[in-house]
């Protein structure tokens, strides 16, 4: 997860070039500083992974950065792509603490 949020740091922070040439007013200092701490804190965010609230955090990050359709269209369609991913990761997650509970894991077989 922590890998995820990194590499969505890294995307969102690349749609600032993107937010500058597209939208119609250019890049104020409103949307290069939101779409900065919502990279700063996905940046944060990774190193709190081994907490129990992680998996909250994650999501209202997922929750802010499809908010920035409002500063830009192509910030909200980075919020989304990513969003499927981390329903994905939730179903994984989820996935594997069943199997885990069944005692299905490969590692846990005899």
């Amino acid at each position: 997860m922590a890998g995820t949020l990194i590499l969505e740091a890294i995307v969102v922070l690349l749609a600032l070039p993107v937010v500058a040439v597209v939208n119609s007013t250019g890049l104020t200092w409103a949307s290069g500083l939101y779409i900065c701490v919502l990279a700063l804190l996905m940046i944060l965010g990774a190193g709190v992974q081994g907490k129990p609230w992680a998996m909250k955090y994650n999501l209202a990050l997922q929750v802010a950065t499809i908010l920035g359709f409002f500063i830009d269209i192509s910030l909200g369609v980075i919020g989304v792509l990513f969003g499927a991913v981390w329903l994905y990761i939730v179903y994984l997650r989820k996935d594997i603490s069943e199997r885990i509970a069944r005692g299905l894991l490969p590692g846990q077989r005899d």
